[in-house]
């Protein structure tokens, strides 16, 4: 359905129409999903608004294009559909009949030398159905009769605010297995990290209520799903877009263009400075001319602002307030990365041999393999197998943290090993017609125990600056929709400081 006309006193910013509070300039420095989409919700809150960002091209590690002719994502290729604020945002800016889910999502697992079935009913590799997990053959009978024992343990009550390692945690209550051939395989797939690090309380809400609370995992798994099978049919678990998710970036930034925003690329922010009520940046870059960025007495190119948003990495954020924020400056300087390679080939669908069922497959680190993910990516996604009915689109992940030494292949090298661990995993012996590798070096924030608890501090002691907010991948969660909504959080934010600043006359 399209969005009601604008009323008196409002303007539509891409679909969306909100009153006008304020006429303050707010400069959004990173041109990645967070930025855009703060970007954009300040301009529906009536800010003029600047974006900058340092490379040549928008979007971040959202990244669409051709191999062979065939759309591909090069980076993120689903949008968590459960929440809603990626759809929301996709729907805002045009994009509302290219939405797709995947044409299928089962999955299965490489391990113990064999492509086995993901087992159904678990939550994050907790079972909640272990005659499932045991028919997978994932884990062995020793295993499954550690999982049995798991309700008879003592309770393992943890602490207000008490934060644990995912596997830590899980290992004592499970057993080891569960961990290493379950848990592993499906946090890595999200941050590229090591369970036996990742906090519990950041990364699996859910199972961190249940600790909590001092519940059998295993029976409240259950009962989760129990609630979740007498809700209404929440829709499909993910959603893609035609021609890729990497698409949604250049269509927020053509919504924000088109209601007054300056997306410069090429421009880099050097130094952030407080100026009395607002903020000066320094910027430099073959962009920054075309970023309306005015020449100083020093020679540099500056930008005024009334309030910043930074939608970068918790380094660049940390540099960029070191002078004003130096305690804030020095736990985001603290915040760990994951590098990572994905690995995308095209084959001749004749030359393959019968590619396994469903949309790929995860990898345990246990095993020793070298990559830890491969999607059927013509299979998953409906508009690839559309577009090139005689080719076959394949795509591999290689690097977690901690586990970087692979990267140092060359391209060619990661397409290696990972056409001999599809040949082991599937069988696949064709050669591909087309490859590209692209590396996404420090892309994934880590999440380990105390995380939260570092954000709060960040948050803590940047609350008397409320013209400057933080947002992206380092703080709330690393998925598309988590980040939006961390965006749309700091946007809203700076918006009402802009509007408490206008009726107090002035002044933060």
């Amino acid at each position: 359905m399209d969005p009601a006309p604008a009323g008196p006193g409002s303007e539509r910013v891409g679909g969306m129409s909100e009153t006008r509070a304020s006429a303050g300039h707010v400069v959004v420095v990173g041109g990645g999903v967070s930025g855009l989409a703060a970007a954009h919700r300040l301009l529906a809150g009536g800010a003029r608004v600047t974006v900058l960002e340092a490379s040549p091209r928008i979007g971040g590690k959202l990244l669409a294009g051709e191999l062979a002719g065939v759309p591909v994502d090069f980076g993120a290729e689903s949008m968590l559909a459960r929440r809603p604020e990626a759809v929301d945002l996709a729907r805002s800016v045009g994009l509302s009949g290219r939405l797709q889910p995947p044409a299928t999502a089962s999955a299965t697992l490489w391990t113990r030398g064999a492509l086995r079935p993901m087992p159904k009913g678990h939550v994050m590799g907790v079972p909640g159905d272990v005659e499932a997990l045991a028919a997978s053959g994932v884990v062995s009978e020793e295993g499954l009769a550690r999982i049995g024992r798991e309700p008879l343990l003592p309770p393992a009550v943890l602490g207000e605010d008490e934060d644990v390692a995912v596997g830590e945690y899980l290992a004592d209550r499970l057993g080891r297995e569960v961990v290493d051939r379950l848990v592993e395989p499906l946090l890595g797939g999200v941050y590229a990290g090591d369970s036996y690090r990742i906090s519990l309380r950041a990364a699996v809400p859910q199972l961190y209520r249940l600790a909590r609370e001092g519940r059998s995992l295993t029976e409240g798994v259950r009962e989760l799903q129990r609630r979740a099978a007498g809700q209404p049919d929440p829709g499909p678990v993910f959603m893609g877009l035609d021609g890729g998710v990497g698409t949604l970036p250049p269509a927020v930034a053509a919504a924000c263009r088109a209601a007054g925003a300056e997306v410069a690329t090429g421009v880099s922010a050097t130094e952030l400075r407080r100026t009395g009520e607002g903020w000066r940046l320094a910027v430099e870059g073959p962009g920054a001319e075309r970023a309306a960025a005015t020449a100083s007495g020093t020679g540099r190119r500056v930008i005024e602002a009334d309030a910043v948003v930074l939608a970068v990495p918790a380094p660049v954020a940390a540099r960029l307030l070191a002078a004003e924020a130096p305690a804030a400056a020095a736990e985001l300087a603290a915040v760990e990365y994951a590098s990572m390679a994905l690995v995308s080939m095209v084959f001749r669908r004749a030359e393959l041999t019968p590619v396994p069922e469903g949309s790929g497959f995860l990898v345990p680190p246990v095993d020793g393999h070298t990559i830890k993910a491969a999607t059927f990516a013509s299979r998953k996604w409906g508009w690839i197998d559309a577009a090139a009915p005689d080719l076959f689109v394949i795509r591999t992940s290689v690097g977690r943290f901690g586990e970087e030494a692979e990267l140092k292949r060359d391209d060619a090298g990661l397409v290696d090993v990972s056409l001999r661990d599809l040949g082991e995993a599937a069988g696949l012996r064709a050669r591909p017609v087309a490859t590209r590798v692209t590396r996404w070096t420090d892309g994934l924030p880590q999440y380990p125990v105390g995380h939260p608890d570092r954000v709060a501090r960040v948050r803590e002691r940047l609350a008397g600056l409320p013209s400057l907010r933080l947002c992206g991948a380092a703080y709330d969660g690393v998925g598309i929709p988590a980040c939006i909504a961390s965006a749309a959080g700091a946007a809203g934010a700076v918006l009402d400081t802009l509007t408490r600043r206008a009726a107090d006359g002035g002044g933060e």
